[in-house]
């Protein structure tokens, strides 16, 4: 237990050490964990870290799709379920199928153990290469397509993971009770997914406590998660389906104190998850490279070389034909969603980074079959797998800012940012207009005080001038306002800890202003965030 705990806070060591050469590097800190945990697991006298599927798979992977599907816009996926569809089930299928047939003609694999190794190495990673376009400014609409195909790409190779590994034990496939089963887990997991959302808001709004309905949160995910995949499904359209319901349900009837502190649990989770994974990935090099004797050399290399150079062409054999055929097809699709440029297509296709979901894939594979006979090229598909997630992860990971600079596709963005920016401010104003005529009304309704009317008529009218109506009206002025409101709270902020050094006032006031102080800081800094993407 004590060498398990020295283990883990050697991790949380570690990956706090990387997050800072990543800052350093400019480079997303998914690709300097993994490369760490190489390293860490080649040094000798350094304990053993094995990555367990079941941890991933039941563990690890809920809340992290949950967390995914509601930060998710229900509006902006939905309006891109067509393209979404085509990645995460479309070239997930077109993927395997090219796997499985190179796995077979070039490296004399079986048919069912090549389709086994193209459902694992078949789905991309989202968080690596989301992490680099979201700081280099890729087009909003790259990023609802990236994160949705993301949150649904597991759910179809996992599906396709348990076809083959049937069809490799049993000898046998049916395409036609394939199709049907896979259509049923389809349509179940969604219903259920729902189900577990409403459920979940319900029980919260029961509660009324931010602690319990954190908690509630929680559980969520595992419970969307373990029913279907305990049934026989993957459980990640459940999960996905019952976080867009949260997304989209959950702003009317989640309390603000409940949301204020989920956001900051909610990010520490997924922040800590999402370091620890990808750091034992890259610990997973020693056990990998122990089961790699039996293999000659150029028989791993070849392997490794042959599915990641298909894995990364069948991306963009699928995905310009996805983007532009619908549309040559339809004039009406045509009209309605014009062709994005093809720089657009380009990084979307050149975004095939594989990640942990792989390697649990290939980790989960049986050691033996039903008749005792050892699984046929298990190993051989575990370090191929690895390897895949390597070159991917490391190689498309640092190669994606150059070719997102040369595609110049900042210059899209910077105009979206604008628009968004534009309609945001708009928004805010609609809003405050919306409670001052409520007020006005209660004000006739009730007989308020006039003293009372003209304090809150002041405070909306102090708000107003926190916000210009456009961006070119008083843009500066308001920028210049937010960091003298910032200097403004670090004089009280000194002054209220004299006042306690003095016992003017005890501890319990100093924390109730404290959080006055710390939510209208929060405030600035994340309007400052929004005005600094405008520049």
């Amino acid at each position: 237990m004590t060498s398990t705990i020295q283990i883990l806070l050697l991790l949380l060591a570690v990956l706090v050490v990387a997050a800072l050469i990543a800052r350093r590097l400019n480079t997303a800190p998914s690709i300097v964990l993994v490369l760490a945990g190489v390293l860490l697991a080649v040094i000798p006298g350094l304990p053993r870290v094995e990555l367990a599927p079941e941890l991933v798979l039941l563990g690890i992977l809920p809340p992290l799709i949950y967390s995914a599907g509601v930060a998710m816009s229900w509006r902006e996926f939905r309006f891109n379920l067509r393209p979404i569809a085509l990645l995460a089930f479309g070239c997930v299928v077109f993927t395997t199928c090219a796997v499985a047939a190179a796995a077979h003609y070039l490296l004399g694999l079986p048919w069912a153990v090549g389709f086994l190794l193209g459902a694992i190495v078949s789905p991309p990673d989202v968080v690596a290469p989301l992490a680099i376009a979201r700081r280099l400014g890729l087009p909003r609409r790259i990023l609802v397509v990236l994160e949705g195909e993301g949150l649904a790409n597991d759910a179809t190779a996992l599906i396709l993971y348990r076809f083959a590994v049937a069809a490799v034990a049993s000898g046998m496939f049916s395409l036609v009770q394939a199709t049907g089963t896979f259509a049923a887990i389809v349509v179940g997991e969604i219903v259920w997914g729902i189900g577990v959302g409403w459920l979940s808001l319900r029980l919260r709004r029961w509660a009324r406590d931010p602690r319990v309905e954190i908690v509630m949160s929680l559980l969520t995910p595992y419970l969307a998660f373990w029913v279907p995949e305990h049934l026989g499904g993957s459980g990640v359209l459940a999960t996905v389906a019952a976080g867009l319901y949260v997304s989209w349900n959950g702003p009317l009837l989640i309390p603000s104190a409940t949301r204020l502190q989920g956001i900051f649990f909610w990010d520490l989770i997924v922040y800590m998850i999402e370091g620890l994974v990808f750091l034992l990935t890259g610990l997973q090099a020693r056990a990998l490279l122990e089961k790699a004797q039996s293999f000659s050399l150029r028989e791993l290399l070849v392997a490794i070389a042959v599915t990641t150079a298909i894995v990364i062409a069948a991306r963009f054999a699928w995905v310009f034909p996805a983007v532009y055929l619908p549309r040559r097809l339809s004039p009406a699709l045509a009209r309605r969603d014009p062709a994005p440029p093809w720089q657009q297509a380009f990084v979307l296709a050149f975004t095939g980074v594989r990640g942990v979901v792989s390697l649990a894939a290939a980790l989960a594979i049986p050691l033996a079959l039903a008749n005792g006979q050892p699984f046929p090229h298990r190993d051989l598909i575990l370090f191929t797998t690895f390897g895949v997630i390597l070159i991917t992860l490391v190689g498309l990971g640092l190669l994606l800012p150059l070719v997102i600079r040369w595609l110049g596709l900042a210059r899209y963005r910077d105009e979206e940012h604008r628009q968004e920016r534009e309609a945001e401010l708009a928004a805010r104003h609609d809003a405050m207009d919306a409670g001052l005529r409520r007020l006005e009304e209660i004000v006739r309704e009730r007989g308020l005080p006039q003293e009372v009317a003209a304090g809150l008529r002041a405070r909306a009218h102090t708000r107003r001038q926190q916000f210009p109506r456009t961006l070119s009206d008083g843009f500066e002025l308001s920028a210049l306002g937010a960091q003298l409101r910032t200097e403004l709270i670090s004089a009280e902020r000194e002054h209220l800890y004299q006042l306690l050094r003095d016992g003017k006032i005890n501890d319990e006031s100093r924390r109730r202003i404290e959080r006055e102080l710390d939510l209208e800081e929060a405030s600035i800094a994340c309007k400052k965030e929004n005005d600094d993407r405008q520049l």
